[in-house]
């Protein structure tokens, strides 16, 4: 889609053309980043360059600790000693599943789900077990407990969520928390719960996103400052190791070691250093609450069947056409660029990223979903 889209541009012009495809952000770090960034260019420290501990700088993963900490009621503290700086999310990601996977064990996770997820997964040789979702795309509990068996490994949340933007109730977590707590008593061994929140940062409306290490005593948490501070080109973030874990330490091992081994060998010097300040900051948040509103206003007043999103910068529509790839290349006529949901394991919807189209852009769309809702018979 991103190459239909540079040739389109090209043929009626960047205005004429609704970018809805990649989640890009659109906004530049912080500003103190910046001159943060200047200054240690100007005055580098010896060694500014170089390797270091394949977990990261110490006064780096202190840093995150504390930042966890002080966000997270947990009932023991981080320590450095459970943070493992990354190359984004998705480095931190594969580094987990290749410390962890045997071949042939499962991986559970919601559906719809980020795509990559299935390739990370079968990469390390193990095996994605996708479980549908609610109509509202919340956890089905009842599914999800049926699948997790004597080949689960883990469970892969990802909250604020991509595609949907919804965000798992608290009461589902505890819940599933509690499944999870039977099934390791049934199987006799640990299921840990792996999580993604990249945009963790980026929630609306005032509403709370659930502490998943204080809910889960067996979990891990994947993130990265991509979205948040719009470094996503720079590949930085980190995992943080729950230290209630039965072994923390052989999982912080096993993680550095491959964290090496995959070819990542430590997570962006400069990076690091810089966003170790930055933690809890979030770039651009008034513009994609904005993007948000009238995207889904737009949608919901043409008849479009849409769910407001509580984060992200991700909407997730029924396609008016089942054949949602089919509704893909029709959009496509009207300039419209989308994702079929299919390729996020839910056939029948459509992806729309906010994160790089103006709130004019998005407003000019408008009349390009209009002439597909009455092509396909949503209105008159």
């Amino acid at each position: 889609m991103f190459e239909v889209g540079a040739e389109l541009k090209k043929r009626v012009g960047a205005t004429n053309v609704f970018d809805y495809t990649l989640g890009n952000p659109s906004f530049e770090p912080p500003s103190r980043l910046i001159i943060n960034l200047h200054n240690l260019l100007l005055n580098p420290a010896e060694g500014m360059h170089g390797y270091m501990n394949n977990a990261g700088f110490p006064h780096v993963r202190n840093s995150i600790a504390d930042f966890l900490n002080k966000k997270h009621a947990l009932e023991v503290q981080l320590s450095s000693e459970n943070i493992v700086m990354t190359c984004g999310a998705a480095g931190g990601l594969n580094v987990v599943f290749e410390s962890i996977l045997n071949t042939g064990e499962e991986v559970v996770v919601p559906s719809p789900y980020f795509v990559e997820y299935a390739f990370y997964v079968d990469r390390h040789q193990g095996k994605l077990v996708p479980v549908p979702s609610k109509t509202d795309f919340q956890l089905d509990l009842d599914i999800m407990s049926a699948a997790i068996g004597e080949k689960t490994k883990a469970v892969l949340l990802n909250s604020p969520h991509n595609p949907t933007g919804v965000i798992y109730f608290e009461e589902s977590l505890r819940k599933l928390a509690g499944i999870i707590r039977e099934k390791e008593q049934e199987l006799g061994r640990d299921i840990l719960l792996i999580t993604d929140e990249p945009y963790s940062g980026l929630v609306f409306d005032g509403a709370e996103l659930p502490s998943t290490l204080s809910i889960f005593p067996h979990s891990i948490l994947a993130t990265s400052n991509s979205k948040d501070l719009g470094l996503a080109g720079e590949r930085i973030g980190y995992l943080a190791i729950n230290p209630l874990n039965t072994d923390p330490a052989e999982i912080f091992n096993a993680i550095v070691f491959n964290n090496r081994i995959l070819g990542f060998v430590n997570a962006p010097a400069l990076m690091q250093r810089l966003v170790a300040e930055a933690q809890g900051e979030v770039v651009g948040m008034g513009e994609y609450l904005g993007r948000r509103d009238i995207l889904y206003k737009g949608l919901s007043d043409l008849g479009y069947d849409v769910i407001k999103p509580q984060g992200t910068f991700y909407m997730f529509p029924k396609s008016p056409d089942t054949d949602d790839v089919e509704f893909t290349r029709k959009a496509l006529e009207y300039n419209l660029l989308i994702v079929p949901g299919t390729g996020f394991g839910a056939p029948g919807y459509f992806r729309l990223s906010f994160s790089s189209i103006s709130q004019e852009q998005i407003q000019k769309s408008m009349e390009a979903f209009r002439s597909l809702a009455v092509q396909y018979g949503i209105i008159k």
